[in-house]
């Protein structure tokens, strides 16, 4: 595997290959340095999310107030902000562009700058497998939540070197279960688990 990481990836294949083995050691900001510093070997694609899931979460907002957890290059935020929704993107490198609507503020899903219930809906794709204190992040996102909390993660396995850095991995459902508890529903589409929960 690590001539093929060399290959694509160069003097940052140390990273990659290394990151499994020193990740107890490292705090959430050297975590989040990993991710900066390796942000231009990411495969560049506008989303991580597939059709199936796209088209099924615009049906599944509720509420006027839409906040976009880990909204990445903002290609989620600013298609519900199209559609109509307020729409706020936080993540720890946010989209350059300066908008209204959607609006895009510095922030870490474990500490979310916002009162509670201040978000009708909260939305978090492809975002908790990367998230090493799991149970503060989702503790964090249904905290913010008013009524209505989507969750998107890949139906992955569990390999020691991936290209994507991701620390928890779901390959069935009962193990998202394991972390998000016996509320709400979960659908497979494609090859994403997605998770809806009414807060009300």
């Amino acid at each position: 595997m690590s001539p093929l990481f060399y290959i694509l990836f160069r003097e940052k294949a140390a990273y990659y290959l290394d990151f499994k083995e020193k990740l107890h050691g490292l705090s959430d900001q050297q975590i989040n340095e990993y991710y900066e510093l390796l942000s231009d070997t990411f495969i560049q694609r506008e989303t991580d999310l597939n059709r199936a899931c796209i088209e099924f979460l615009e049906q599944q907002v509720l509420g006027a107030e839409v906040l976009d957890v880990a909204c990445g290059k903002g290609y989620l935020s600013e298609r519900m902000a199209e559609q109509g929704f307020s729409v706020t993107g936080v993540d720890i490198i946010t989209p350059s562009a300066t908008t209204d609507n959607p609006k895009y503020l510095e922030a870490e899903i474990t500490k979310l700058p916002f009162p509670d219930k201040h978000f009708d809906t909260v939305v978090c794709t492809h975002t908790l497998e990367h998230i090493r204190d799991i149970e503060k992040a989702i503790a964090e996102i249904e905290r913010v939540c008013k009524k209505r909390l989507i969750i998107v993660v890949p139906c992955q396995r569990e390999y020691r070197y991936t290209f994507d850095l991701h620390i928890h991995f779901f390959p069935y459902e009962h193990k998202l279960r394991e972390v998000l508890g016996p509320k709400g529903n979960i659908d497979k589409l494609g090859g994403d688990f997605f998770y809806v929960r009414d807060m009300l």
